[in-house]
Formats: structure tokens, sequence, C-alpha cells
């Protein structure tokens, strides 16, 4: 999926293992986007990769137009940011104690 990802573009790809935390998932994968367009590609990339590994996804934001694109897969839950929001949100920040997944 980050090969994916940074094959899209996606600007600083980060994993963050959260089986440690408290939440009900394993990774989480953060990306920024550089515009609407942009966003909405990395989104159906994301979709399409999961449905090619036959991962069910259990939600996504299917709209355009946001800041913030949740695709979520159960054990992994794609975070695709807008610049602006990713450093409003600072979720890298907020799960500071998981570890960062080495790309």
């Amino acid at each position: 999926m980050i090969k994916l990802l940074e094959k899209k573009e996606a600007i600083e790809p980060v994993v963050l293992d959260m089986s440690k935390t408290r939440l009900l998932t394993d990774y989480f994968v953060i990306c920024t986007a550089n515009s609407n367009i942009h966003m909405k590609s990395l989104r159906d990339e994301i979709v399409d990769f999961f449905n090619e590994i036959g991962k069910e996804l259990i939600y996504y934001d299917r709209g355009e137009g946001y800041d913030w694109i949740l695709v979520d897969a159960g054990d992994i839950v794609v975070h695709i940011f807008t610049k602006s929001a990713r450093e409003f949100y600072d979720i890298e920040h907020l799960w500071i104690d998981a570890e960062r997944i080495s790309l």
C-alpha cells in the first residue's frame, strides 16, 4: 500500500503501529494530498487496493471536497489529509507513543 501511495505521489506517508493503543485497529496510515483531485485519486486507489486483496471495508468517505478522508478496513485505517488539515488535527502527535513503522 505504501508503494501505491508513493507511486500516486502522496506527501509524507507515515505508518503508525496502533496495536498497543486502546483503539480497535492495528495500523494508521497517514498521508497528505496536494488537491481535492489528488485526494480523491488516493482514496480511490486505496479502496481499489483493498478490494483487490479481498479486504472488506468497514467505511470510507465517498464525497469530495473534504479536508480529511478516512478509509477504514478494520485493522488498517487510512487517513488522507489536506496539508492544513494534517497540521490542524496533528494525529501523529496525538498518538506520539505509537511506534512509527520505518518505510
